[in-house]
C-alpha cells in the first residue's frame, strides 16, 4: 500500500467549516461521528450519499440540522409509491390565457436535496434522479435546464426486506458516491437522546400547543454561507494524492470484476469516488495528503452497493462484506 510523503507541510489548522457543521449537529444528534463525516465528505466533494438503516435512528434529522448549519437552498421530497416523476424533476404548464406552455420547477433545482426514503417510490420515479445526479441538469419538455451549484442528493432508505420498499437499480446506487448504513445508538447515547427529549417544552400555536419535536430543536441561526463550503471544497482539492494511492485504488476495483464469488464488479466510479472521498477524509482530518487508512475506512461505504455477488456465493453463506474484506486483507 502507499505511504505517506514525507516532503508535505506539516498538518493544517483545524477547518472552521468542519468544525461548525460537526458542532451544529452534535447540538441534535447525539453520536453518529461517523455519518456526520460521510455527509462531510459528500459537501466537500459534491458527491452523493445514501443513508440506509431502519426507521428512527436519526437520518432525516441529521440531515436536516447540516442543512441548517450552511446557508443553502434545502428542498425534501418524501419518496410515496404514487409520487411521480413530474413531482420531483417539474412539468410544463398550459396557460389558459395566454394559451402558451410555462415551465414549472420541481424541487430537485436546489442545492441539498433529501430523498427521503427513496426507496418507497417506483423505479420509474427513481430513475427520474439519473440525469440530476450525474450531469447535474434536468430535462423538462424540449428544454435543459442546469441545476444550481452546488448541487447534491442525500437520500435516506429503508433495508429492502422491509414492507413496501423497492430495490434501487444497479445505474441508480452506481451515481451515489457513499452509501452509509447507520446502526443502532449505544445504551449511553440512546439514554442521551432520552434526556435531551425530556428538556423539550410545548410549541405554542394560537391558544393551542402540541410537544416539541427533535426537529423543532435544530438551531438555524448560527449558519456558514456558502463562500464558506466553496473554500473548503478548493481546500479539498489541493490534497496531495499520490500515484501510489491512484493505483492502488484502481487496484482494489479492479480485484472486484476478478472475483470468482463476484457477479457484478465495481464500475470506474468506484476508483474515482475512492480517491475524491479520500481527498476529503484527509482534509476533515487535518492532513495535506491521503494515506492506506483512507481506502480503509472509505472502502465498505464507496463499494458494497456497486457490488454483486452470484448466487452459488449467496448459497454459500458468503455477503459482499466478507468479500469486500478479503480483497483489502491482500493488499494491507
Amino acid at each position: 500500500m502507499t505511504t505517506a510523503p514525507t516532503s508535505q507541510s506539516s498538518p493544517r489548522s483545524t477547518s472552521p467549516f468542519v468544525d461548525h457543521i460537526r458542532t451544529q449537529v452534535a447540538r441534535t444528534v447525539v453520536g453518529q461521528e461517523i455519518v456526520v463525516e460521510r455527509v462531510l465528505i459528500a459537501l466537500l466533494t459534491g458527491g452523493h450519499l445514501l443513508l440506509e438503516g431502519v426507521p428512527g435512528i436519526a437520518k432525516t434529522l441529521l440531515v436536516q440540522s447540516v442543512a441548517k448549519a450552511i446557508d443553502l437552498r434545502f428542498a425534501r421530497v418524501q419518496f410515496t409509491i404514487d409520487l411521480l416523476p413530474s413531482d420531483i424533476v417539474g412539468s410544463e404548464i398550459l396557460e389558459q390565457k395566454t394559451g402558451e406552455f410555462r415551465i414549472h420547477k420541481g424541487p430537485i433545482f436546489t442545492n441539498l436535496l433529501l430523498a427521503d426514503e427513496i426507496n418507497r417510490a417506483s423505479p420509474k420515479v427513481q430513475s427520474a434522479l439519473l440525469e440530476a445526479m450525474q450531469e447535474r441538469r434536468v430535462s423538462i419538455g424540449d428544454t435543459t435546464h442546469d441545476l444550481p451549484a452546488p448541487f447534491l442528493v442525500i437520500a435516506t432508505q429503508n433495508p429492502v426486506e422491509q414492507a413496501g420498499t423497492f430495490e434501487l437499480p444497479e445505474a441508480q446506487l452506481d451515481r451515489f458516491m457513499l452509501r452509509h448504513r447507520l446502526t443502532y445508538p449505544t445504551p449511553s447515547e440512546e439514554a442521551e437522546v432520552v434526556r435531551r427529549s425530556l428538556k423539550l417544552k410545548l410549541k405554542r400555536q394560537g391558544d393551542g400547543a402540541v410537544p416539541m419535536s427533535a426537529f423543532d430543536a435544530i438551531d438555524g441561526e448560527q449558519r456558514m454561507h456558502i463562500g464558506d463550503l466553496t473554500h473548503a471544497m478548493s481546500a479539498v482539492q489541493s490534497i496531495h494524492v499520490s500515484e501510489v494511492f491512484v493505483r492502488d485504488c484502481v487496484e482494489l476495483v479492479n480485484l472486484t470484476r476478478k472475483h470468482e464469488d463476484i457477479e457484478l464488479g465495481c464500475s470506474p466510479r468506484a476508483a474515482l469516488a475512492l480517491v475524491h472521498a479520500s481527498r476529503a477524509r484527509a482534509y476533515i482530518h487535518q492532513r495535506d495528503y491521503t494515506i492506506p487508512e483512507d481506502i480503509f475506512a472509505l472502502a465498505e461505504d464507496v463499494m458494497l452497493h456497486r457490488m454483486r455477488l452470484k448466487y452459488e456465493a449467496l448459497a454459500q453463506g458468503r455477503n459482499s462484506t466478507s468479500v469486500l474484506r478479503a480483497l483489502l486483507s491482500t493488499m494491507a
